[in-house]
């Protein structure tokens, strides 16, 4: 049994890379301090004897070449970890310094370096990039195929509908009623024995192998008794029914009262694809309700991936693609298809960078062909726009939306526009423009866009209209300092406005200058560090910030779902994990570094 120590957390990160024998050494090595306020823990270019984790206080790093508040590097509060550089590079970085009396778990050096001497993956930790730390987290985290089969439920798998028939029926007559009812086996009922299920193998055996004739009743085929599982059943429950009486396929009852059937199939594909289900739904949905229902399984899938640990580029592109096809198929529904050719729907912002998860505000534009008039496209619009609202996405605040005139433009009228951005610079063209650069066709004609979008990209020989553009990556303050304490408000750092949005603009941004024609973030940066835009270590730790940015962020807009909160952009800072914490503070360094980066190459001030 593994060694404990009251208010230290052994099976936290990064301790819990550790066996349970490495643990026991860990603590029965630890020692208690307590530091008056003022203390100096560390002094910066110094060795320091410990490694410290807070238990009660706070500890301020800074940077003793700086002054003033330029001087505070980073804040650190209880089960927090610090020092560790300081033992394996023999020299501190910065100073440290108790915030008030504080008391802190004492480490020393020689213990932590055995740690890392036995343990791979407890150096890895201390020794390597932002990546690697991510996939540490992630094997830690990651939940099992068993686990996630013990928590869903039966009916929240993609049933197929039962269709029940007399056991007098004829195998030839059931087998029509299988293709009329696009099911695959049928309930017979009005046996004494009770109801029974027959399969589409069981008709085929029947006639090829059994020699019985089309018209012979089928009350004989059918297995009995009735396998069935309850709705509130874990999938679980149903293999494991399935599997012990040889089946390929149960009932699901709610009461008494059949709701339809589940075959191993379908509960295979609710986990290696669920996405194809609602693709496949979404595909042969007839009407808006139709599509609104498709589209609701969505949050639990991002849910689902997001548990599994699923890499924030897969999933955004697999959410995005989703998304697309919604809107596809909402725009079928508004457009008659003789004018379809006229018109490309676009979307903007994080869907056209495909980075969007859950559903955000409607952000849409139209390009018309030139020439091309019809009476009833403001109606057309108007009701697209309010069929995205019946299936979550709310409108816009800001009115980007093909429902609003200046959102849907003929061809000539687009590069008009365009050219009026190079001209005039104010704050509502720079957002015009910069959701405009993200700009992708999702339905109708792609190729009127094609003919748009070198007016778009021409604007990168613009220097006025990039410096201004790069100027806004500089504009939001970052949730840490710039040197990295906690920054909140209403309890919450906002990681889209400090973290997310300087990344992306600052890519977007150097993606125009240099003729970069992607539109993804991550597909950006890599052009970019390709063209010699990016050095090549910011290009490797830019686009890790980025996901733990919105890993971090998917997270909490998650818990604010289950607590029936409105999903925000705000995190909670404290509650978050130690390693959590550490990788928000790595990021949003990258952060800094970035920003530093694009105001070099813009002659900004800092």
């Amino acid at each position: 049994m593994t060694a404990t120590v009251p208010g230290l957390d052994l099976d936290s990160p990064p301790f819990d890379l550790l066996d349970a024998g490495q643990k026991a050494r860990v603590a029965a090595a630890v020692d208690l301090g307590f530091h008056p306020g003022g203390t100096r823990l560390i002094e910066a270019g110094q060795a320091s004897p410990h490694v410290f984790v807070i238990l009660k206080g706070s500890v301020q790093a800074s940077d003793p070449g700086a002054a003033g508040e330029e001087s505070r590097f980073a804040d650190y509060g209880p089960g927090d970890l610090f020092g560790a550089f300081a033992v394996i590079a023999g020299r501190a970085r910065h100073r440290y310094t108790a915030v008030g009396d504080t008391l802190c778990f004492l480490l020393p050096a020689a213990t932590f370096g055995a740690m890392l001497a036995e343990n791979p993956r407890f150096a890895a930790y201390f020794h390597e990039a932002l990546s690697v730390k991510r996939r540490l987290l992630a094997d830690q985290q990651q939940p099992s195929e068993l686990s996630r089969l013990m928590l869903t439920r039966v009916r929240d798998a993609q049933l197929a509908p039962v269709h029940g028939v007399p056991d007098h029926t004829g195998i030839g007559a059931a087998a029509l009623a299988l293709r009329e009812h696009k099911v695959d086996c049928l309930l017979v009922t009005g046996d004494p024995a009770g109801p029974g299920i027959v399969t589409r193998t069981d008709l085929l055996d029947a006639l090829t192998t059994g020699g019985l004739d089309a018209s012979a009743p089928i009350g004989a085929l059918a297995s009995r008794p009735l396998r069935a599982v309850r709705a509130d059943d874990v999938l679980f429950q149903a293999i494991v029914t399935m599997t012990e009486h040889h089946i390929e396929r149960v009932v699901v009852l709610e009461g008494d009262q059949p709701l339809g059937t589940l075959g191993m199939a379908e509960v295979l594909a609710h986990y290696a694809s669920s996405s194809h289900l609602i693709s496949l739904r979404l595909a042969r949905a007839q009407s808006i309700d139709e599509i609104a229902d498709a589209a609701a399984g969505m949050a639990d899938l991002v849910r689902q991936l997001h548990a599994q640990g699923a890499k924030m580029s897969y999933l955004m592109e697999l959410v995005s693609a989703l998304n697309r096809r919604v809107m596809a198929r909402v725009f079928e529904q508004v457009v008659p298809a003789q004018h379809r050719d006229k018109l490309c729907l676009l979307v903007l912002g994080s869907e056209g960078r495909r980075e969007q998860i859950l559903k955000t505000d409607q952000d849409n534009a139209l390009v018309i062909a030139d020439g091309f008039e019809w009476d009833g496209l403001p109606a057309a619009m108007a009701a697209f726009s309010h069929a995205l609202a019946r299936i979550g996405y709310p409108p816009c605040p800001g009115g980007v939306m093909v429902s609003h005139p200046h959102w849907r433009l003929h061809q000539a009228a687009w590069r008009a526009r365009i050219a009026q951005w190079s001209r005039v610079a104010d704050g509502q063209t720079a957002l015009d423009l910069a959701i405009a650069l993200d700009a992708r066709p999702v339905a109708g004609n792609a190729a009127l866009f094609d003919e748009v979008a070198p007016a778009l990209r021409a604007l990168g020989k613009d220097q006025i209209l990039l410096r201004y553009l790069a100027e806004a990556t500089l504009s939001k303050g970052n949730p840490l300092t710039w040197r990295g304490q906690v920054r909140e408000a209403e309890g919450r750092a906002d990681l889209k406005r400090g973290g997310v949005f300087p990344i992306v603009h600052g890519l977007r941004t150097l993606a125009l200058k240099h003729g970069v024609a992607h539109r993804n973030s991550f597909d950006r940066c890599a052009a970019l560090v390709q063209a010699g835009a990016i050095d090549a270590e910011l290009g490797r730790d830019l686009p890790q910030a980025l996901a733990v940015l919105m890993r971090l962020r998917l997270g909490q807009q998650l818990a604010d779902l289950d607590a029936g909160r409105a999903p925000g952009n705000g995190v909670d800072v404290h509650a978050l994990r130690r390693l959590d914490r550490e990788l928000l503070r790595d990021a949003l360094r990258v952060v800094n570094a970035f920003k530093d980066h694009v105001a070099d190459v813009f002659h900004l001030a800092g």
